[in-house]
């Protein structure tokens, strides 16, 4: 909730402030929108100054702040506008509205709850008890009527509820007490958006034109580029009265009041003093207004170039169609890759004989030992295993450490996920993931030729077909399929290590509890998703269940895939090497 920041924000430059209302009511619509129109930054406020004539900051009033909780809330913050502050983000005592806090249960009597107050209640608000324990079903229900104790002490109040709506023995003294509903402000809410008139017009600009004997022409244009043009029964007279002056124009042409739109400019291009009946200004404004509306109404046109923009997906010869086959592709033969997360899982990679395998840890600080280890098998045994270094996904201003020990790992190449690594890593052996979105042959060529990766990983939204479509586009062999994986279900800036493991704001004073406990997130059908966290501290929950392509596999290799690649979470070195041996 970035309300009391738009200052700050509107002031170095930022031209729109976004609210989201993704599956919210029209009531909570309304409501925030209203809000943010009345705050410092509204273009009200701006029409009258400049940004840098905002103040600094500014202070949300309780009744602002209670409404916004009401419309939807668990609670508001300002999220990372001021800095990470993980104890804020989350407080983790519920998943649902909340709305505003109004007090703690002090005592449950045989008819009645003793509750002391921190905020209003009113006969009519639905509340709910909160025992601290999100997973479990709340007891709630709608007040009848409310007792003080005095009339001079109005901080503790009996709230009373209509017969058989509350199971009592749920509730207990200390259960904070949530108001969820206000059927006051809901009415008031659904006023603000109720009837037909437009709650939002488009600006218009509108030019007459016209000489004496000759009707008046009224052309009108909105922001999308239509125009309309009408023309007046009667023709323009010489001025004997109410001579046509531009304020004259203004004022009788500017009553748009049941349009979408409103009057931004009007050129005046009339010839001489002329005069017009009022009423013929006034019919001619409504036909130029609903010509309007009825082109708005109509589909966009667009005009499709003859010639094509983008080269066509080359066709595949029989010759090399034929080449292209899983038993013989110009003399290279399938492979598989693996990603792990762990020192144990890198072991099983010389024992399955893997080319090549990703290193992703979270400390990389484990890099530059996994590597040498890895360097002593090889010379010791005769083998050339590859070993890649793989980054976080997500990088921002600051921290180019990350970069820096990735370079110094000693790595024989690099798994690129993002802009700032595409730059970095230039000049040095690299692949792209599938966070680069390749999902056409335009992509492949553009990051092999223009940073000369040596191959590129299909995008995850691509299906098996779509894959092999890609494939087949030259140069052939530089695709890379995910083969087997836990698909990574969403990534948060907010390290819930951090947050309920420890003390600390951030990964600097939070004593690092991710290299200590296992941390996983216990969805509605009771599966465990692991939650993991990177050298960033950011968090990344991923699906419980392995995501296989194997029955697919062949479709792929055929169209002349030959990395396959085979991902790790946290699966003992034993499970890793019965997977590796299935694929």
């Amino acid at each position: 909730m970035g309300l009391e920041l738009s200052p700050e924000l509107i002031r170095p430059g930022v031209a729109s402030l976004e609210i989201e209302g993704r599956l919210k009511s029209p009531e909570y619509r309304a409501n925030v929108t209203r809000v943010y129109r009345k705050g410092p930054g509204s273009s009200g406020e701006l029409r009258r100054g400049q940004p840098s004539e905002l103040p600094a900051r500014i202070s949300v009033e309780a009744d602002t702040w209670d409404a916004l909780e009401m419309a939807f809330s668990r609670g508001l913050f300002t999220e990372w506008l001021r800095g990470v502050d993980n104890q804020k983000l989350v407080h983790g005592r519920f998943g649902k509205k909340r709305g505003v806090f109004v007090g703690e249960v002090l005592r449950v009597e045989r008819d009645a709850l003793l509750v002391k107050l921190s905020a209003r209640i009113r006969p009519g608000d639905g509340v709910v008890f909160d025992a601290g324990h999100p997973e479990e079903s709340k007891e709630g229900g709608r007040v009848f009527a409310i007792q003080t104790e005095s009339a001079l002490d109005t901080s503790c109040a009996r709230l009373r509820f209509g017969r058989n709506t509350l199971a009592w023995s749920r509730i207990r003294p200390g259960q904070k007490v949530w108001k969820t509903s206000d059927p006051a402000l809901e009415r008031f809410w659904r006023q603000s958006f109720a009837g037909n008139a437009p709650r939002h017009r488009r600006p218009v600009l509108m030019r007459v034109s016209g000489r004496a004997g000759e009707p008046l022409a009224l052309q009108i244009t909105d922001d999308w580029g239509h125009t309309a043009v009408v023309w007046s029964d009667l023709p323009l007279e010489p001025a004997r009265r109410d001579r046509l002056t531009p304020a004259v124009l203004e004022e009788q042409l500017r009553r748009l009041g049941g349009s979408p739109f409103y009057l931004a400019g009007l050129e005046n291009g009339l010839e001489g003093d002329l005069m017009l009946p009022f009423s013929a200004l006034s019919r001619l404004r409504r036909l130029a207004v609903e010509q309007l509306e009825q082109l708005r109404c109509q589909p966009r046109r667009w005009a499709v170039r003859a010639e094509p923009v983008v080269c066509q997906v080359p066709d595949v010869g029989p010759a090399e169609a034929a080449c292209r086959s899983v038993e013989n592709d110009c003399g290279s033969a399938p492979e598989l890759i693996g990603l792990v997360r762990t020192l144990d899982q890198l072991e099983i990679a010389p024992l399955r004989g893997l080319p090549t395998v990703y290193c992703e840890f979270e400390d990389l600080k484990q890099l530059p030992r996994a590597f040498a280890r890895m360097r002593r098998r090889n010379a010791l045994a005769g083998l050339r295993v590859t070993v890649w270094a793989v980054d976080p996904r997500i990088h921002k201003p600051g921290e180019d450490w990350m970069l820096r020990q990735m370079v110094a790992s000693g790595a024989d190449g690099f798994l690129v996920r993002n802009v700032d690594q595409l730059v970095c890593f230039a000049g040095r052996r690299s692949i792209g993931d599938y966070t680069l979105n390749v999902a056409n042959h335009l992509a492949t060529e553009y990051y092999l030729q223009r940073f000369q990766m040596e191959r590129v990983t299909a995008s995850y939204d691509l299906d098996a077909s779509q894959g092999e479509t890609v494939a087949r586009a030259p140069p052939p062999g530089r695709l890379e399929v995910t083969l087997h994986q836990h698909m990574p279900m969403f990534r948060m800036e907010h390290y819930v290590f951090c947050a309920f493991l420890s003390g600390g704001r951030d990964y600097r004073d939070c004593g690092r509890p991710c290299d200590k406990h296992t941390v996983q997130l216990l969805d509605r059908v009771g599966v465990r998703h692991l939650v993991r966290a990177d050298a960033g501290c950011r968090n990344t929950v991923y699906n419980a269940r392995a995501q296989t392509g194997a029955e697919y596999a062949l479709r792929p290799a055929k169209a002349g895939v030959r990395h396959f690649r085979i991902e790790f979470l946290d699966e003992s070195p034993g499970e890793a090497d019965r997977i590796l041996s299935c694929y």
